[in-house]
């Protein structure tokens, strides 16, 4: 089975394209530096023939709603089209755990995907997921004299973990809305932040940030969390660190 992999080069991505790998099935990536461009087509006809399954983990890092939902639009909509034509049997997308419930510009883009994975006539499923550990590296990895980290309570998931939800998921009949996939435990992002710096060995001051209005208060009470049961992930964001997590570096 061939399986195409939709942002198979990013943090999530190179997890899934080797979790497909795992299963024996034959993962095709998806991404400018394969010859594929989603937001434009470029490649994506030729890149899915022979393709059965499509998992969707592309991605922008922006918090602009304009530019988040200009990127979900054309590169949602070019995909499944292409699937559709393709005869895929199943589209798999990746999505956040309360991304109905906070009003962040990036989160616009990510419901209008949803809406448009509903909408189509390729077979689905949505994969709503907490925040990754990997987050509390990627904020140290940003330069300056401190670390600015929003406050937010959230049940943090192993990327790994939620790479093989997905491709289980991929490989399984379509299912629509997903069961929430979470973490083992409720932790605050800025001591996640402040743990693994203290790991890596860093000095660079945490400052915590609770983002303005409403949005604000959204994070700090718990929208970002399950609201009912759901698969929960077995790797702590301690485990986590000791394993992987401190082999990495902090900007001094």
């Amino acid at each position: 089975m061939r399986v195409a992999v939709a942002g198979g080069t990013g943090l999530v991505g190179k997890l899934v394209v080797e979790a497909v790998r795992d299963t024996g099935a034959e993962p095709v990536v998806l991404a400018r530096a394969a010859g594929v461009d989603l937001t434009t087509g470029q490649g994506l006809g030729r890149s899915l023939t022979g393709v059965e399954r499509v998992i969707d983990v592309s991605n922008i890092a922006t918090m602009s709603r304009s530019r988040s939902a200009a990127f979900f639009e054309a590169a949602t909509s070019r995909l499944l089209r292409a699937g559709e034509t393709a005869g895929v049997t199943h589209h798999v997308a990746l999505s956040i755990v309360g991304v109905d419930r906070v009003d962040l510009g990036y989160y616009a883009g990510k419901r209008r995907q949803e809406d448009l994975v509903r909408a189509g006539q390729v077979p689905y499923s949505v994969l709503r997921a907490t925040q990754f550990h990997e987050f509390a590296a990627q904020m140290l990895a940003r330069g300056g004299p401190f670390v600015p980290v929003p406050r937010m309570l959230c049940r943090p998931v192993a990327a790994a973990e939620v790479a093989r939800a997905l491709v289980d998921l991929a490989l399984a009949e379509p299912v629509g809305a997903a069961p929430e996939l979470a973490g083992p435990e409720e932790r605050e992002m800025v001591g996640m932040v402040r743990q693994l710096q203290r790991a890596r060995g860093g000095r660079r001051p945490v400052v915590p940030v609770r983002l303005p209005g409403r949005v604000g208060g959204q994070l700090v009470g718990g929208a970002l969390l399950p609201d009912g049961p759901g698969p929960r992930g077995t790797t702590t964001f301690d485990a986590w660190v000791a394993d992987s997590g401190a082999a990495g570096s902090a900007r001094p």
